[in-house]
């Protein structure tokens, strides 16, 4: 999913009816949590903000992708350099929620003033903020503070209505390069991967490198497949075009997405020779230009390769835009 499409969904983000209900009665089931945390004699200061935090990420819920960082309100020019910076190096587990909030929403989500050490920027200063929630029986959420206008950037995360750790840095730049290991030490989800957690890990992944244009995007490589493609019983060749026909088959199904609309096209052909030439043409142009970011974000040594991985890669990028082509037209 590209990101200006991201941000115009969150554009038109419109609570609906049901909606609401169930916002409502999440509130009750949160107060109701904050009152329990209270009562086991936990500080009502950190009680109440962990649980402000869980109903802000709960309005946002329908607009979160598990494991991808979204932003959860239309993006300003000043926001998108914020945000891009913040892409490349929040690195999630698959079933991680997180939102960012630029500041139109972020000056208004505040501790409570007695939390002298959850303050972090001065009123009237520009406030960016992430909120990462780690989904289980007792939730753990994360709020990091990453605007450059902040007095104290950083990171503070709360479990069962307690503080359990801070972290301060000194300007924006240090939050950023250390903002990825927290992440991983106090979030990464506890339960065993699966196949499917694999896979969209790497496919998230991979869509913030192409989104970036950067080889730099911070990525997990032991539960990465296609730098560890014995995750899939492969090699390098076979992981390869496995995410680059993920990639593509969920942008197919994506109904906000252009080369679903491209292929919808194609499929008004009522020549059926003439159908298959076009979706081969196409598919293959989709298939190049992600080779083509795997050449120039220098993720994969293509110099390199012997002969018998240049032969199995002519063999796999045919059969991939063949099986394209076929999955192209069940749809």
């Amino acid at each position: 999913m590209s990101l200006k499409r991201r941000r115009s969904d969150s554009l038109d983000f419109q609570p609906t009816p049901k909606a609401k209900i169930w916002k409502e009665s999440g509130m009750d089931e949160i107060s109701q949590r904050v009152q329990q945390w209270i009562d086991e004699g936990k500080d009502p200061r950190s009680a109440h903000w962990q649980g402000g935090l869980e109903a802000i990420l709960d309005v946002f819920r329908s607009s979160l992708e598990p494991g991808k960082l979204i932003p959860v309100h239309a993006l300003e020019a000043d926001d998108l350099p914020v945000f891009l910076s913040a892409l490349e190096v929040v690195d999630l587990s698959p079933r991680l929620l997180a939102a960012f909030l630029p500041p139109v929403l972020a000056d208004k989500v505040i501790p409570p003033e007695s939390a002298e050490e959850l303050q972090r920027i001065e009123k009237g200063k520009p406030s960016y903020k992430i909120l990462i929630a780690r989904p289980g029986r007792e939730q753990r959420v994360l709020c990091a503070e990453i605007s450059a206008a902040a007095k104290k950037p950083g990171v503070d995360i709360f479990q069962s209505g307690a503080l359990l750790g801070t972290y301060l840095f000194e300007n924006q730049q240090d939050c950023f390069a250390e903002l990825h290991k927290i992440i991983r030490r106090h979030l990464r989800q506890k339960e065993t991967w699966n196949q499917e957690d694999y896979r969209r890990y790497t496919v998230n992944w991979f869509e913030k490198t192409v989104d970036l244009r950067k080889g730099t995007v911070c990525v997990e490589e032991d539960f990465s497949f296609f730098h560890s493609p014995t995750l899939i019983r492969g090699n390098k060749i076979d992981a390869m075009f496995t995410l680059i026909a993920e990639m593509i088959q969920k942008r197919l199904n994506d109904p906000g997405d252009p080369l679903k609309e491209s292929v919808s096209m194609v499929r008004t052909n009522t020549d059926e020779a003439v159908e298959t030439v076009q979706l081969k043409d196409l598919l293959d142009t989709v298939v190049f230009d992600l080779l083509s970011v795997m050449k120039d974000c220098e993720l994969f040594p293509f110099a390199e390769m012997t002969e018998k991985e240049a032969k199995q890669f002519n063999q796999e990028s045919a059969r991939t835009i063949q099986m394209l082509v076929q999955y192209a037209r069940t749809l």
